[in-house]
């Protein structure tokens, strides 16, 4: 690279995260092996602060690239045309979930990070997706496969690998630890000078790296830089909150995990100032927030306690907590931006709940949801015993009624859930078993033996098509309904992710928040009636302009000269704007 003041810009920015990773002395001689691992240009640019690379056009679909599967072709090819089909005028991202060769938990115990999975095609189909919608990945960043050539090359004590795993003996007091699984932390390897403990977090299919060994954060950059130059635009840092492990502590959430963050975000904004990294942080949400850092870690976080709390709100027809939670939650600086979503591939976390439901009212939505059909995966806490980590069901499924049982306001409250979701400050993620509907696959769990299974249905392409072209089949009315909100919410500036919001106060059946667009020309109220019943809402209370028209979005009704109430049907929603 050339002496620019960008090149001295990047180099201190580079030198300064890594003398809190590893200390002064080290840091003197990585920083050239870092900029060299990013293999910049000539000339490199420093990025405008507080810059917002999204608005209110912007939301994806998460999906599988075998989600819908055509036997004739890849799956990165039928998901395209899928897109096209569908999705293009609704949204413009796509999050594909790992596509790489795996060995297990469906993509997410990656053997090789340069190469795609034969059964998704090759990298010309991934620039063919990257080309027509903004394309997010998963940089599997916390461990690897145990059939991978690094973790092979572990065991016959070998470059490259040789020392990237982290290792853990038996006598390490890992007591502490914070855990998502239940399974034992240490797996007993026979290797080639002897016996080796290593760190499985997840699995003991899944092998920690070992980021105190710079060597593994040098080929995590190199990888990086390799899917930039194919068209890639968002990182998503999977399990990030783990990275960094010391024996004696709780390792989640270490001081030199967030320095590898911060460190990443400089190595991309200076290489392509639009490069999004997302964390991925299944974690309380006071934990979550602190990957914001001084708006220079991560540019979006996962709203990981909207789901279990919009979720308890629809269930039990008050919206107290979620109220509560809103009102906690700090605007989001430029350059920065919540990620809303409801479902993914992952089931409803519930350690994002932690703090904001009662012991009491977890239980009872945990009986409603496995009386849904869901499922409890457990993991192990402090005191050695298991406790609900998540509970693994489909969105539709979970939404089928009430604590006290189904009903018949099924696909009210599952589009009520969106219209809520889609109007709250943030960048909306929609799951595309959502956009489809998808029950419970109880068929795939038997299957596979594994919970998650359950809401990571693989559609035939031909039979969803034929559902999607008979507009009175289930999957056909979901899809309309959603991609009818999603049309409408990318027309309203109100709705932009960093714009103003507040939480209404209408009363324990009625969820409400005003959006006000950042140029203040736009206001947007978006009121939901969360119970069974009918309510009728105050527009005194609303507080809207009486000089103003209203006109409610959703709908198209206006609001008449001098009306003074509202009826909302059960799950109704209403997105009442004055332009």
């Amino acid at each position: 690279m050339a002496g620019s003041s960008g090149t001295r810009a990047l180099r201190a920015r580079v030198r300064q995260h890594l003398e809190v990773i590893y200390g002064v002395p080290r840091a003197r001689r990585l920083v050239t092996p870092v900029l060299e691992a990013m293999n910049y240009a000539d000339k490199v640019s420093a990025p405008e602060p507080f810059t917002n690379y999204w608005d209110e056009t912007d939301c994806w679909v998460i999906t599988y690239a075998g989600s819908i599967e055509d036997p004739e072709r890849p799956g990165l090819q039928t998901l395209l045309d899928f897109l096209d089909r569908h999705l293009a005028e609704s949204i413009n991202g796509v999050h594909v979930l790992p596509f790489f060769p795996y060995s297990s938990d469906d993509g997410f115990a990656v053997i090789d990070y340069k190469e795609v999975d034969r059964r998704a095609g090759t990298w010309k189909d991934v620039r063919a997706i990257a080309e027509r919608y903004r394309l997010m990945v998963d940089l599997v960043i916390n461990h690897g496969s145990s059939q991978s050539t690094w973790f092979n090359n572990f065991i016959e004590r070998k470059d490259p690998g040789k020392d990237y795993f982290k290792e853990a003996s038996p006598s390490d007091d890992l007591s502490l630890v914070v855990r998502p699984r239940s399974n034992p932390l240490r797996k007993r390897v026979e290797t080639a000078d002897g016996v080796r403990w290593v760190w499985c977090t997840f699995g003991h299919d899944q092998i920690d790296f070992d980021f105190s060994n710079p060597e593994v954060l040098l080929r995590f950059i190199e990888i990086i830089r390799f899917y930039i130059d194919h068209g890639i635009r968002v990182l998503r840092l999977d399990a990030v909150a783990f990275l960094w492990k010391e024996p004696g502590t709780t390792c989640v959430h270490d001081q030199r995990t967030h320095e590898v963050v911060k460190l990443l975000r400089t190595l991309v904004e200076f290489c392509e100032h639009d490069v999004l990294l997302i964390t991925e942080t299944n974690v309380p949400n006071r934990d979550n927030l602190t990957y914001f850092g001084n708006a220079n870690e991560a540019h979006a976080i996962y709203n990981f306690s909207l789901p279990p709390l919009l979720v308890h709100t629809l269930l039990t027809g008050d919206c107290r907590h979620l109220k509560t939670w809103m009102m906690s939650m700090p605007p989001a600086r430029h350059g920065t931006a919540y990620l809303n979503f409801i479902a993914s591939h992952d089931g409803i976390g519930l350690r994002p709940a932690d703090g904001l439901l009662s012991l009491n009212e977890r239980t009872r939505l945990l009986d409603a949801l496995t009386g849904f059909g869901g499922r409890l995966s457990m993991r192990t806490g402090p005191d050695g015993e298991a406790h609900p980590y998540e509970v693994n069901i489909s969105l539709f499924d979970a939404l089928a009624g009430t604590i006290d049982g189904s009903d018949s306001h099924q696909m009210n409250r599952f589009v009520c859930a969106h219209a809520i979701m889609l109007s709250l400050e943030g960048i909306p993620a929609l799951y595309i078993h959502s956009l489809l509907g998808t029950r419970n696959d109880l068929e795939a769990v038997a299957e596979t033996g594994q919970q998650r299974s359950i809401n990571r249905r693989v559609w035939v392409f031909d039979e969803i098509e034929a559902l999607l072209a008979n507009e009175n089949s289930e999957a056909a009315i979901v899809l309309a309904r959603l991609t009818e909100l999603l049309k409408l919410r990318r027309k309203q500036k109100a709705f932009h992710p960093n714009a103003v919001q507040f939480t209404l106060h209408l009363g324990l059946e009625i969820f409400g928040v005003w959006r006000q667009s950042i140029d203040r020309q736009q206001d947007v109220f978006s009121i939901s009636n969360v119970s069974d019943e009918p309510q009728t809402v105050s527009l005194d209370n609303v507080n809207l302009v009486s000089t103003v028209a209203w006109r409610d979005l959703i709908s198209g009704q206006a609001i008449r000269k001098g009306q003074r109430e509202l009826r909302l049907e059960p799950y109704q929603s209403v997105w009442l704007s004055n332009a």
